[in-house]
């Protein structure tokens, strides 16, 4: 590596502002600051284990609804890390990881191929049972929605399946956690070119 994979994005529309600073290669340290409590500890999750020093600062119509937040970080998010691996030059690309947490079992498989697909088979109320998470209230149903806005400005594919659980804290904590070690292998360089038959990703 040459330089510092690294890089910052901002977005402001009449609903939401955020701010995002990312380094692929740093120490893990996240600050996040969303304004929804168990939205910043996941995102605190995927900074961490993915290795990344991570900032996320986002202002939002709350009042409203979670769901503008959650999206247009995921948004964001995706626009940054696509920019701060530049051509992808020597990566990995391909990474798949099994998480646990206590009960719950998440797979994920990623690559990040520059064609944006989320297959997302997770379940995050198994027992039927429809509630919110933190106080304003995170509806589980949005970590999909969160998804699938990073994987579109990402330009990355990724599948993840619910094995086992029953806990959704926990279901949904293994499914970022999951992601986020994907995410680290599948950056990792071990080459000089891009790993692709057609010269770029």
């Amino acid at each position: 590596m040459t330089s510092p994979r690294a890089a910052a994005r901002s977005r402001a529309t009449r609903e939401t502002s955020v701010e995002v600073d990312l380094a692929v290669d740093g120490e893990g340290s996240a600050q996040v600051a969303t304004g929804i409590p168990f939205f910043d500890h996941m995102l605190a999750q995927l900074g961490r284990h993915a290795g990344w020093d991570l900032r996320v600062e986002a202002s939002g119509d709350l009042e409203v609804d979670t769901h503008h937040t959650v999206e247009d970080v995921g948004i964001v998010l995706g626009e940054t890390l696509s920019e701060a691996l530049g051509d992808k030059a020597g990566i990995r690309r391909f990474a798949s990881v099994a998480v646990p947490l206590d009960e719950a079992l998440v797979e994920v498989s990623l690559d990040l191929s520059g064609r944006p697909y989320l297959v997302y088979d997770v379940d995050p109320n198994p027992g039927g049972e429809a509630f919110l998470l933190g106080e304003p209230g995170f509806d589980p149903q949005l970590a999909e929605e969160f998804w699938r806005a990073f994987v579109t400005t990402g330009g990355l594919t990724l599948h993840s399946r619910l094995r086992s659980g029953r806990n959704t804290h926990h279901i949904l904590e293994a499914s970022f956690k999951a992601t986020a070690r994907a995410l680290r292998d599948a950056v990792g360089v071990e080459g000089g070119g891009v790993p692709s038959t057609k010269g770029v990703l």
